[in-house]
């Protein structure tokens, strides 16, 4: 019953998180679901949330469609994912609690800066290496648009563009995620009840986040999310690091 209730709680407030910002289910989830599960199983159930997530969106959020641009991070996505999912079984509860804890806080604090970052033109290439870390970062869990998000952001890009890229750019990475999941085995069938969970447990909360963005400003939800992130990030890196270091 205990961890019913994580993976529940895990994944209703990585949903509320998502429905309010658009990204950002896998990184919610795994900051708790991190310190009880086993990080193949932590990665199925974010992933699954995260696909959730995203076809909620795609029939409640109005999102463009600009294959031209979206093109180079699938192409990058699809090259990065097999790194991804090569990483996830090598690594071991306390070293998968450090890589989680260093990519909290490096990448919550680059996207709580990102708008002074200065913006930078990029290209085909630097959007195709964007989207070959995020397949790569889908593939340990499903953060498949935090590096792309963060690119975007870099670049400029303004709101409803970013917004064709990435809903669809991690619409299409966490599909074939979690069909290579299925296909090589990380998803087997006693895993099935533990995913069962996540889709209802999301729905609500996806919905609901969505409802409360139209009122509060996007910089002040961003700023307590981020915020959040990076506490559960350092708190991982104080827990993980005296067990790495005592080997």
């Amino acid at each position: 019953m205990e961890l019913i209730l994580v993976i529940a709680f895990g994944a209703a407030l990585a949903g509320f998180v998502q429905g309010l910002s658009g990204f950002g289910f896998g990184l919610t989830a795994m900051a708790l679901w991190a310190w009880t599960l086993e990080p193949r199983l932590a990665a199925a159930l974010a992933v699954v949330g995260g696909l959730t997530g995203q076809l909620l969106a795609a029939f409640t959020v109005r999102r463009g469609w600009d294959l031209r641009a979206l093109l180079p991070f699938l192409v990058g996505g699809l090259a990065g994912l097999p790194f991804g999912l090569w990483l996830l079984p090598r690594l071991d509860v306390p070293l998968f609690k450090l890589v989680l804890g260093a990519m909290l806080v490096v990448i919550c604090a680059l996207m709580f800066f990102a708008a002074r970052l200065p913006k930078i033109r990029g290209g085909r290439a630097g959007d195709a290496l964007a989207g070959a870390a995020g397949g790569m970062m889908g593939g340990l869990g499903g953060f498949t648009g935090v590096v792309p998000t963060l690119w975007c952001t870099v670049r400029g890009l303004d709101k409803e563009r970013q917004r064709a890229i990435i809903q669809n750019f991690n619409l299409a990475m966490l599909m074939v995620t979690f069909t290579t999941y299925l296909a090589t085995g990380v998803v087997d069938r006693a895993m099935l009840p533990l995913l069962a969970i996540v889709p209802p447990a999301v729905l609500v909360p996806v919905l609901l986040g969505t409802r409360v963005y139209v009122g509060i400003s996007e910089i002040a939800f961003r700023r307590v999310v981020l915020g959040l992130l990076f506490a559960s990030g350092l708190a991982l890196l104080v827990a993980s690091l005296p067990v790495l270091l005592a080997r």
